[in-house]
C-alpha cells in the first residue's frame, strides 16, 4: 500500500503529520479523516480471489484488481473517499457458460462519517454510499464491497466465442 499526500498541511501540524500517517505501516488499515484532511491517496492491488464475498463468482485463476482510495469532498463538501478500481475479472458468460474477461473500470465516491448519528443522517440525505470511520479502515473492505456492487448479475459476452 503506497500513501501519497496532495498539498502542503500547515506549519502546525508538520511533527504531528511525521508521526502519525494516514496508512497505518504494516496493519493494512487507513485514517480516513487523516487522508481526507490531506487530500491523499492510497493504491495497491490484491487479487480478487481472495476476498469471500467475491471468489464465488469468478471462473479461473488469479484476478489482479488495482486499486486507488483518495480522500476528497462530494459536490457540497462532505468528507469522502473516492475509490477506484481497474482490472480484469474471469466471469462465467450466463449464455455460453465459457469464461468472459469482463473488464474492470469502476468509480465511486462514498462519503464518511464519524458515528452513527451522522451515518444515519448523510443516509437520508445522500443517494451516496455512507462508510462508517469511527477507526482505521481497511482498503481490502472498501474494494471487496465496490466489487460485489460493480460486477454483473448476469456477465455476457458481447459476442460469445462458440456463437461466432
Amino acid at each position: 500500500m503506497v500513501y501519497v499526500a496532495r498539498g502542503t498541511p500547515p506549519p502546525d501540524c508538520a511533527s504531528l503529520m511525521e508521526r502519525v500517517p494516514a496508512a497505518a505501516p504494516g496493519s493494512g488499515t487507513f485514517d480516513a479523516a487523516r487522508l481526507i484532511r490531506d487530500h491523499g491517496m492510497l493504491e495497491g492491488e490484491l487479487d480478487a480471489v481472495a476476498l469471500p464475498r467475491v471468489a464465488d463468482q469468478l471462473m479461473e485463476g488469479g484476478a489482479p484488481v488495482a486499486w486507488r482510495i483518495s480522500g476528497s469532498t462530494d459536490a457540497v463538501g462532505r468528507p469522502a473517499l473516492t475509490i477506484e478500481l481497474e482490472g480484469e475479472l474471469p466471469l462465467e458468460c450466463q449464455r455460453c457458460l465459457g469464461v468472459y474477461r469482463w473488464p474492470l473500470r469502476h468509480t465511486t465516491q462514498v462519503l464518511v462519517a464519524r458515528d452513527d448519528a451522522e451515518m444515519a443522517r448523510l443516509d437520508n440525505d445522500s443517494e451516496l454510499e455512507v462508510v462508517l470511520a469511527t477507526g482505521p479502515l481497511d482498503p481490502a473492505e472498501l474494494v471487496e464491497e465496490e466489487l460485489v456492487l460493480a460486477i454483473p448479475f448476469a456477465p455476457l459476452h458481447p459476442q460469445c466465442p462458440t456463437h461466432a
